[in-house]
């Protein structure tokens, strides 16, 4: 039985300069089969990045400013309709885009930032439980998913399916983090059952600067160089980890996706395009010291004060 081999592009981008991030992107689209392979013109593309709090472009805890607006840039001049949308961890959309920089190019693009609210009952594939996931990212006609590849607390790291969790409205993440997070199973089971209630059509890694050390949020940049590509999640994932010189089988996710058979988690049935694995993976890597999975009551209250706190001094900053 012959084997379909799930393809990985792979781009050396040695910094965040406009031109260099647009040919890469460009590079990315032409080896998955073009831009036309997944979008159409006039479709509403959300472009899904990892906003989590307002931090700027230096602090490599958000999407680079430079990738997303070169996304938005490629998908106006293709003749589709995007905006920008997340639910953020900590403060909201607007804040996190205005920390990054990206509030006026994107506003001269006609390019709108959405925060992902209005939140409207799913059911969970595994566990039958309805979470509320965004009507504005399922209104949207296609998503794509653009992470930043990050060393993670909880779960070691968090690449492709985590940053789909933030469709899922305001602070009841960390309602599910307590409801789901007794066990890495059925935590990361449900992360993946959100991924596939939204569907992205693509992933676009941002790896040129990842975050090492205690991530998501306090980590460090650690520079690697490369953008990575897949229409599969774990694909990305494992080839993130190859990057990183750390064991798939060391993410509680992709040990979890193994088990319940979402997406490409043997490496053998991956195929890379474009630029070629380094010969090397990075060095000196920080891994992030883990804590608990679960949230406590107490936990969630805190969360709650300080997300308060972040909006209240977002805004007199603007």
């Amino acid at each position: 039985m012959q084997i379909c081999m799930e393809k990985v592009s792979l781009t050396k981008c040695s910094d965040y300069d406009s031109l260099r991030v647009n040919a890469c992107l460009l590079r990315h689209f032409e080896l998955l089969g073009g831009l036309g392979h997944f979008i159409s013109k006039g479709d509403k593309v959300l472009i899904k990045p990892n906003m989590i709090a307002p931090r700027p472009a230096e602090c490599p805890a958000q999407t680079n400013p430079v990738v997303i607006i070169e996304l938005a840039k490629i998908l106006l001049d293709f003749g589709a309709r995007p905006f920008v949308g997340d639910s953020s961890a900590w403060a909201n959309a607007a804040s996190c885009a205005d920390a990054l920089g990206i509030t006026e190019p994107l506003k001269k693009l006609g390019v709108a930032i959405r925060q992902l609210d209005r939140p409207v009952n799913r059911r969970l594939e595994h566990s039958g439980a309805k979470i509320g996931i965004s009507s504005v990212a399922l209104d949207a006609d296609k998503i794509i998913n653009l992470p930043k590849l990050k060393t993670h607390q909880q779960i070691v790291a968090t690449i492709a399916v985590k940053n789909m969790f933030g469709t899922v409205s305001g602070k009841a993440k960390a309602i599910w983090h307590y409801r789901k997070g007794a066990s890495f199973d059925d935590f990361c089971t449900m992360l993946i059952d959100v991924y596939k209630l939204t569907s992205p059509i693509l992933t676009i890694v941002d790896a040129v600067v990842m975050m090492d050390g205690p991530g998501p949020i306090r980590g460090n940049p650690k520079k690697l160089g490369w953008l990575v590509a897949s229409t599969d999640p774990m694909a990305a994932e494992i080839t993130c980890c190859d990057l990183m010189g750390i064991s798939p089988q060391g993410l509680p996710l992709i040990r979890t996706a193994a088990k319940i058979g979402f997406g490409c988690t043997d490496k053998q049935n991956i195929e890379i395009l474009g630029d070629s694995l380094p010969a090397e993976p990075a060095t000196e890597i920080i891994a992030a010291q883990q804590i608990p999975l679960i949230f406590s009551p107490v936990r969630i209250v805190k969360s709650i004060l300080r997300q308060i706190f972040i909006l209240v001094k977002s805004k007199r900053r603007l």
